[in-house]
C-alpha cells in the first residue's frame, strides 16, 4: 500500500510541474457549454493536481450489470508559481489558504481529450468568508488531464471496491 501511495504522490508532482495556469482565458476559442456569461471576469486561476474516486457499484437502470461511479475529488490547488494556494474537494468546494470558499453547481460540460475528464462550467454560490473566493460567481474547469474512471473491470465480485484516478486541471475563477 505504501508503494501504491508513494507512486500516486509522484504522479501527481509530476502533473502539478508540467502545467501552469494560463494567464487569460480566451472564453471565445472554448467550446460554447463552457463559455462563461458576458460580464464575467477572470479573478484568479490555480492547477488542481490530486485524485478523483471511483466505486464499483450497481447501475440504477440496469440490473446486475456495473459500473465505476464517481465518488469524490480531493486536490491541492497551486498558483502558475507552484506555491499551494487552496484545495479542492467534495460539495464540489474550492477553499483558499485563507479560508474563504466557494461551492457551486455544474452548468455544463465540453469534451475534453481522450482520456481526460471533461471540461465544465459551474455557478458558484455565494462564497463563504472574506478573502480569494469572495465574488467568484462562476468556475471553469479547463486543461484536463486524466481522471476518467478506472479501466479495471467493475464486477459483482468487485462491488463496493473504491479507486482513485490521478488527474490534472486549470480552475478559472469568474467575478462580474
Amino acid at each position: 500500500m505504501k508503494s501504491a501511495l508513494t507512486l500516486v504522490t509522484l504522479c501527481a508532482m509530476s502533473l502539478c510541474a508540467s502545467a501552469a495556469p494560463s494567464a487569460n482565458v480566451d472564453n471565445a476559442a472554448l467550446p460554447e457549454p463552457v463559455r462563461v456569461p458576458a460580464g464575467q471576469k477572470q479573478m484568479l486561476s490555480a492547477t488542481g493536481v490530486g485524485e478523483l474516486t471511483y466505486e464499483c457499484r450497481e447501475k440504477k437502470d440496469a440490473a446486475g450489470a456495473f459500473e465505476w461511479a464517481f465518488v469524490g475529488p480531493i486536490a491541492k490547488l497551486y498558483s502558475s508559481d507552484k506555491k499551494e494556494i487552496g484545495k479542492y474537494y467534495a460539495g464540489p468546494t474550492w477553499e483558499s489558504v485563507d479560508g474563504s470558499k466557494v461551492t457551486g453547481k455544474q452548468v455544463a460540460v465540453a469534451p475534453a481529450a481522450p482520456g481526460s475528464i471533461p471540461l465544465q462550467l459551474v455557478k458558484a454560490e455565494p462564497a463563504m468568508g472574506a478573502g480569494a473566493m469572495a465574488g467568484v460567481s462562476y468556475i471553469q474547469r479547463l486543461n484536463t488531464k486524466g481522471g476518467v474512471a478506472p479501466a479495471t473491470a467493475c464486477t459483482s465480485d468487485t462491488k463496493g471496491a473504491r479507486q482513485q484516478v490521478v488527474y490534472e486541471a486549470e480552475y478559472v475563477f469568474y467575478g462580474s
